[in-house]
């Protein structure tokens, strides 16, 4: 799915480390960014997250049911 912002990145990144399956960001440029990696969420915060928009970016679930534990945080296009 396609993403634009993430509200409350801490509590996103408390969700992502709960989730059972894979959590990768997707740029635009085809780069897939492991969310459960500390080094990948600091990555993720100082360059996509600074402007408070994110463009061309799309979150991708391993397990369809770790959907709830995110959505909270997630602003969609």
């Amino acid at each position: 799915m396609k993403i634009v912002n993430i509200t409350e990145p801490n509590k996103f990144f408390s969700a992502v480390a709960e989730c059972r399956g894979r959590v990768e960001l997707v740029t635009g440029e085809g780069d897939r960014l492991n969310l459960k990696s500390t080094l990948c969420q600091y990555i993720a915060l100082t360059q996509m997250f600074q402007d408070g928009q994110i463009e061309g970016v799309e979150l991708c679930l391993s397990d369809p049911a770790d959907f709830s534990r995110l959505d909270p945080y997630i602003v969609k296009e």
